[in-house]
């Protein structure tokens, strides 16, 4: 009758060992779970729609910008992107100076 009273729980078995069940929601809001690990820095990732995401990156960058696919543009986005890419030509502009300078007309200023 005692024994019932008391209702003594049994041991748990050392093998058991309690699973953290962890999802992607939980993964992203948590901190890296390591002791050590590689230095990362903050830095802005920009995808080809214009959103914006904050990342962890091994290499010290302000803003990385991923390349549009140009498969999806129309022909004449596509056509504007192409003409961009070209490297712009330089002009050079020579001009002709006619030189009419003599120097014989202002010996007389100066001192001797």
């Amino acid at each position: 009758m005692l024994l019932k009273c008391l209702k003594l729980k049994p041991l748990m078995n050392p093998t058991m060992i309690h699973s953290c069940n962890i999802s992607s929601t939980s993964a992203s809001v948590t901190k890296i779970h390591r002791t050590k690990f590689t230095r990362t820095y903050p830095t802005i990732l920009v995808k080809p729609d214009g959103s914006s995401i904050n990342i962890r990156y091994q290499e010290p960058r302000q803003i990385i910008r991923l390349p549009l696919d140009l498969s999806t543009l129309t022909e004449a986005e596509r056509k504007a992107r192409m003409e961009k890419r070209k490297p712009r030509q330089k002009i050079v502009v020579q001009e002709e100076l006619e030189d009419s300078f003599n120097s014989n007309r202002y010996l007389k200023f100066i001192k001797k």
